[in-house]
């Protein structure tokens, strides 16, 4: 056994033992706050020691590791940069959710590494340099393609550790039991613990080390549950039989009466809110006329605080202008429109939330397509393939990468159903009065809300509301189990974001530092300032990140989506014709970077609601989640027109390309 192996194999039986000293303090009444706290900071703890141990003033160790980590370990850490707060939190969530239409996802991730595999990772590693904008450079002669490169890596990467954060945001509020906002820069400190000190380094030695934790994190509940459910302890292949069942349990829930009651309210609810949209401005200013004599008429009849309270928040809650009420209420009519529709059957193909069957099957489509060729453009990613020790390891090192990735990605079907079939069987028709404790918990967070519409007393289908990203953190309290499993949950969630938000920390600030500032702005910097200006915009870019986090744009996997369509339209197109396209050049790469980028994010702001959007601009019936799928089209046209319209590359970039795809490969 290598030392790497030999130091892994003590650590994995430490963080076992942890676990096991955790279930047999729950056992003995250590308070459950307790056991929370311990498994965040522990955790936290490990990996700031393998931080400080990492640390370096290397260049080369600090951008690329030191271009040494073996096959294995770089498979191991990719996985963990890979696997984020949207894979751990929002996958299962998601299909939970959609069922068949979030596979998506799990076709869309894993079939970019094949697409990384065969058109990247061999290249970029012979190409060697620390970035992708370095290649860039190189290959498309200038400075314009660089700088427009670190422009595609900082808005990528940032979107992307926004979600991160807000991830981080969520874990900590939750088990810690702080503000959201607060819980945010607490997790933020976890991040740069490991990057600030040792960059690529430190970072790759703490990602392993957080595989480690994710992957048992996520198969112990699951297994768990599977054992419950069915007396087998494999959940991928138990899971059928659950589903099964699960189909018969969403009839017999369809078909109750009570149920079509809750849903007869919330279609009468719909109906009052397209009427106050259809009357904006005036039913804004009645609605806040309504809400502040019912505030007064409580005050005057001294009513309950309780009730003054949520008729004070609800005033507080209604839209300060016409536009804002709008976009608001827009957004809750579609909301209230799906849930009166009710779910569609888990296992039933392009059927969510009652639309089109077609546009289903388009936007199916379209989100395999941008996640396939996002996965293939995103820079934390191909970064990583710069530090293995050659062409051979970067390729082997895909298929750890994938191997370790789909642990997690085939569970997360049976993670969805076990989870569907613990509420469906055993939460809906509970007295509301008597609903379990984590109800509430996930309530205060604003992630699981019950309204009694039909005024029965019991919990019916249509009168929960679970966010996706609640479904893999609570499903340990959901389905029972001992509250360690809950904080050991918690811990590998808080392991997938930080270790992606480590890599994405360092992308950002490797390109600033690295491609402008030693490049263009100071070719003369010594290693230390140059180490220096990197730490300087990690940490501002980790700060300008948590700050928009705190905001909660939208739902995690919804935010990592965007960062997918923002990769493939800007980096994928001028990275796969750079390499295979001999003809492209400097000004066809410029304008591919420029109208990619740029229609895919006309399209988003145009259609979602966070920016004042509307579905009703939509093309195609297409998500804004997938809006790259116009990107990608727009880059690699403006790309091939330009190039042929304009002089060919130069002699040395020919050069340069028959060198990356000619020379023969190490063994």
């Amino acid at each position: 056994m290598s030392d790497y192996g030999r130091n892994y194999f003590i650590f994995f039986i430490g963080f076992a033992l942890f676990v096991v000293a955790m279930a047999v303090g729950e056992q003995l009444g250590v308070p459950l706050g307790w056991i929370g706290y311990a498994f965040l900071l522990a955790t936290i703890f490990m990996y700031a020691v393998i931080g400080v141990l990492g640390r370096t003033a290397d260049v080369s160790e600090y951008y690329v590791a030191g271009r040494r980590i073996p096959a294995l370990y770089n498979g191991m850490a990719t996985a963990s940069d890979w696997m984020s707060a949207a894979s751990f939190i929002g996958l299962a969530g998601t299909l939970y959710v959609a069922g068949f239409d979030g596979l998506a996802f799990v076709m869309g991730w894993t079939g970019g590494y094949v697409l990384v595999s065969l058109l990247l990772a061999p290249y970029l590693r012979r190409f060697g340099e620390y970035t992708i904008p370095d290649f860039l450079g190189a290959r498309y002669e200038g400075t314009a393609p660089r700088l427009l490169g670190v422009a595609a890596v900082v808005i990528t990467s940032f979107v992307y550790v926004v979600a991160q954060i807000y991830g981080v945001g969520l874990i900590t509020s939750r088990f810690a039991g702080i503000e959201f906002s607060i819980g945010v820069f607490v997790g933020l400190a976890g991040v740069l613990v490991c990057s600030f000190l040792g960059g690529m380094r430190a970072i790759t030695w703490t990602q392993v080390a957080q595989y480690l934790v994710i992957i048992v994190a996520y198969l112990t509940p699951v297994v768990l549950m599977s054992w419950k459910t069915t007396d087998s302890p494999i959940p991928q292949l138990a899971y059928g039989r659950v589903l099964e069942k699960l189909g018969e349990e969403e009839q017999r829930l369809l078909a109750s009466p009570l149920e079509q009651q809750a849903r007869d309210a919330l279609v009468k609810r719909a109906d009052e809110l397209k009427q106050r949209i259809a009357g904006l401005p005036d039913s804004l200013e009645a609605e806040r006329k309504l809400l502040i004599d019912r505030l007064e008429y409580l005050q005057d009849a001294n009513a309950s605080a309780r009730d003054i309270a949520n008729a004070q928040r609800q005033l507080r809650a209604l839209p300060g202008d016409a536009k804002t009420a709008r976009v608001q209420w827009e957004a809750d009519y579609r909301d209230v429109v799906s849930r009166s529709h009710g779910p569609a059957p888990h296992a039933q193909a392009y059927a969510s939330d009652g639309q089109d069957s077609a546009a289903q099957r388009n936007n199916f489509i379209a989100l395999v397509f941008v996640l396939m060729i996002g996965t293939a453009g995103l820079p934390h990613v191909l970064t990583r393939y710069y530090t293995t020790p050659g062409v051979s390891a970067a390729r082997k090192s895909v298929f750890w990468s994938l191997l370790f990735i789909l642990l997690l990605y085939v569970t997360a079907p049976a993670y969805a159903v076990f989870a569907k079939w613990e509420v469906y069987h055993h939460l809906v028709g509970t007295p509301i009065s008597e609903l379990p404790a984590w109800i509430n918990s996930w309530g205060k967070v604003g992630l699981v809300s019950v309204e009694d519409l039909n005024l029965d007393g019991v919990l019916q289908l249509a009168e929960l509301s679970i966010h996706p990203d609640v479904i893999v953190l609570a499903t340990p309290e959901i389905a029972g189990l001992p509250y360690f499993v809950s904080g050991l949950v918690a811990a590998g969630g808080l392991a997938a974001a930080l270790s992606t938000a480590d890599g994405l920390l360092l992308s950002i600030s490797s390109a600033l530092s690295h491609d402008v500032y030693f490049k263009i702005m100071n070719p003369q910097a010594a290693t230390q300032r140059r180490l220096l200006v990197s730490k300087a915009t990690l940490m501002v870019v980790a700060m300008l990140a948590a700050i928009v986090a705190t905001l909660r744009p939208d739902s995690i996997l919804f935010t990592v989506g965007f960062a997918f369509s923002i990769a493939s339209s800007t980096v994928f197109p001028v990275m796969v014709s750079g390499i295979f396209w001999r003809r492209a050049n400097k000004w066809g790469a410029i304008a591919a970077m420029i109208a990619g980028p740029l229609v895919t994010i006309i399209y988003a702001v145009r259609t979602h609601g966070f920016f004042g959007g509307s579905m009703a601009n939509a093309w195609f019936d297409i998500q804004p989640i997938s809006s790259g799928v116009f990107g990608v089209v727009a880059g690699f046209v403006a790309l091939v027109v330009v190039s042929l319209l304009t002089p060919p590359p130069s002699e040395s970039a020919r050069s340069m390309l028959a060198r990356l795809r000619d020379v023969p490969e190490e063994p």
